[in-house]
């Protein structure tokens, strides 16, 4: 469970919440049926136009994938590229055909330089999926973007229909008061939703993902490294200097351990 998002959205919705309450509004002041109908009603109708049934069909698990926090795989990566590479160096590199390999993206890599392909070709087969698997990913965290762009209008339309209603019954001015804050329980319904929900998530799907392209591209740089036929030693030391501060004090724990699973998946997933 990541909760950093967690927190991060009841702290948000709490303390305006609080804030309210504070100078002396009334929770219930704060519900509006209504104007939850026309805000995430038109927010979701309006992203349906835009996408895919299939991808808002998805927006569960999405949203249940950016309150998850994936373990940090690079310094097991490292790792295991390493032991690949002593492999390949002791018994050849048709030795790492029976050697196996959890990961999809690793062991076609692998399974490239086994068939004996270019290592240019490889390089640009790794790369194309590499991409193929970023487009995903926008168009997953892009659903929120959308989300978070509809939801303030939704809202304002929310708004001026229910000012269009008080206009029209001006002959009860004790009322007005009233009406016009229900009417605004829309614009507020919209602004927070899109800040404090969609674009946030948004936000952390996308962090999701520049997490995993920095695996795949220590793979490749470790997979180009074994068909060149890089020494075990040197290659580890490349590949350690891509990793930040935290991952490298964990690198020494990763060793002995079965490192490079498919049980970690980004936004968008394989």
């Amino acid at each position: 469970m990541d909760l950093a998002t967690l927190l991060g959205i009841i702290g948000g919705f709490g303390a305006l919440i609080a804030a309210f309450v504070l100078e002396g509004g009334h929770l219930a002041s704060l519900l509006g049926i209504t104007a939850a109908m026309i805000v995430f009603g038109g927010t979701i109708g309006a992203t349906m136009t835009s996408y895919a049934l299939s991808d808002i069909l998805a927006i569960p698990k999405l949203i249940a994938r950016a309150m998850r926090t994936p373990p940090d795989r690079r310094a097991a990566i490292v790792e295991e590229l390493v032991k690949l590479a002593e492999i390949a160096r002791r018994d050849g590199l048709l030795a790492l055909e029976n050697h196996p390999i959890d990961d999809p993206f690793l062991k076609r890599g692998i399974m490239l330089v086994v068939d004996g392909t270019d290592p240019e070709m490889t390089a640009q087969i790794l790369e194309a999926e590499l991409e193929a698997m970023e487009a995903r990913h926008a168009r997953n965290y892009g659903i929120f973007t959308t989300m978070g762009g509809f939801a303030p209008t939704m809202g304002i339309i929310g708004t001026v229909m229910g000012l269009v209603h008080v206009l029209g019954s001006l002959e009860n001015p004790d009322q007005l008061g009233p009406a016009i804050a229900v009417a605004f329980l829309a614009t507020l319904y919209g602004v927070s939703s899109a800040n404090l929900l969609w674009l946030p998530i948004g936000n952390k799907l996308k962090l999701r993902s520049k997490e995993e392209v920095a695996e795949r591209q220590l793979m490749l740089a470790g997979i180009l490294g074994i068909q060149a036929g890089e020494n075990p030693r040197m290659l580890r030391e490349k590949l350690v200097a891509q990793l930040p501060p935290s991952a490298r004090e964990a690198k020494g724990t990763a060793k002995g351990t079965s490192p490079v699973g498919a049980g970690a998946m980004a936004p968008g997933g394989e």
